[in-house]
């Protein structure tokens, strides 16, 4: 919980409902993990990267905080992210060796 809220308050604040609303996207890529890789895209990967990298600093810095709830959605995105980024590079490797 972030700071000394009072449990209804940080409920209703945007402590709370940004984190809830942006798990959507970790469970998004960890849905993806099941699909082919050749759907993956490089540049959009490397961007949640960063975007999640970005966003987990700030919720560290955040005040009153940290936000751990918004900490824990970035860092689930990241290694669903990387993981990804990895099952690319792998696939990517391997197609140039088909040829």
């Amino acid at each position: 919980m972030a700071g000394n809220m009072p449990m209804r308050q940080y409920l209703m604040s945007t402590h709370f409902w940004g984190p809830v609303a942006n798990w959507g996207l970790p469970i998004a890529a960890l849905g993806d993990l099941k699909k082919d890789p050749s759907i993956i895209s490089g540049k959009m990967t490397v961007a949640m990267c960063f975007y999640s990298l970005l966003f987990m600093r700030f919720a560290i810095r955040v005040r009153p905080g940290p936000n751990w709830l918004l900490f824990a959605c970035h860092a689930t995105n990241e290694v669903a992210q990387m993981t990804q980024g990895v099952r690319l590079i792998k696939h990517l490797s391997t197609e140039g060796k088909k040829k």
